[in-house]
């Protein structure tokens, strides 16, 4: 007799009853790649956090459907690698999650709040933005920031996070002014920085290695024309993130198995 697992593999012996999809947007193209994202859901399944740890992108490999079906778990905790609770997360996402479940009615899915919701991130964003002013010898006091996110004229949740995110970095007043500049929406880049004058420091509020983090704010910082821009790079390469995730993971999983230990 076979079980309703059959045909994918056996859970792993670990500390935690669920499994654990770190679910990303992905990058299909030549010029940008999904080796940060990889590094990261391989940092976690070392951690142990749960029995089976799986990445799944909406674009690229393995998709979201791919991972769940190599899950063997009924229980599965779900970490959306993105910066905004918008269409990806609400929607598309959850779509994929109902294509991969098929008719089985006895899996549990438990989607966390995305990475860019996380209380923490905006303290690792400002380590980050310390360090390099360091790096340059640069006084931060001195120091103008600008945090660049995607935006969209569809949906306001990507502004709205960027924006959290801004004010939180801004009211820890270590730097002389923290702005926001959009891909997608007003201000972009160049307005944003027309205002400030002395050193700059731009990062890029992007959940991966994708076209925007590795070739847009880059090519953006340049195209600004001034020796005193500098890119600091993205959320995934940030140093902590792993730990910021692996919290909220684990404060989820043993949420869950006290549901379930009082339902039995």
């Amino acid at each position: 007799m076979h079980s309703r697992n059959s045909g994918r593999r056996p859970l792993n012996e670990g500390p935690a009853s669920h499994a654990l999809l770190v679910a990303a947007h992905g990058e299909r193209t030549v010029a940008a790649d999904n080796r940060a994202l990889m590094r990261l859901a391989a940092a976690l399944r070392e951690r142990r956090l749960a029995h089976e740890v799986a990445l799944g992108f909406i674009k690229g490999t393995p998709s979201i459907g791919q991972s769940v079906q190599a899950l063997a778990a009924d229980n599965v905790i779900i970490y959306p690698v993105f910066m905004s609770d918008g269409y990806f997360t609400r929607t598309r996402l959850p779509q994929l999650l109902r294509e991969a479940l098929g008719r089985e009615s006895k899996r549990r899915f438990q989607m966390l709040p995305p990475l860019g919701l996380e209380p923490g991130l905006s303290h690792l964003i400002a380590r980050r933005l310390l360090a390099t002013a360091r790096e340059r010898a640069l006084a931060p006091e001195q120091t103008n920031v600008i945090l660049l996110a995607h935006g969209s004229t569809k949906d306001p949740a990507s502004r709205a996070a960027a924006e959290q995110i801004v004010d939180s970095v801004r009211r820890q007043a270590l730097f002389r002014s923290v702005g926001l500049a959009l891909l997608e929406e007003a201000p972009d880049l160049a307005e944003a920085a027309c205002t400030m004058a002395g050193a700059l420091i731009v990062f890029g509020l992007f959940a991966g290695e994708g076209l925007h983090g590795a070739q847009d704010a880059p090519r953006l910082v340049g195209q600004l024309g001034r020796a005193d821009a500098i890119f600091a790079g993205t959320v995934t390469r940030l140093e902590g993130l792993e730990e910021l995730m692996a919290a909220a993971i684990a404060k989820a999983i043993r949420s869950a198995q006290l549901h379930q230990d009082r339902e039995r």
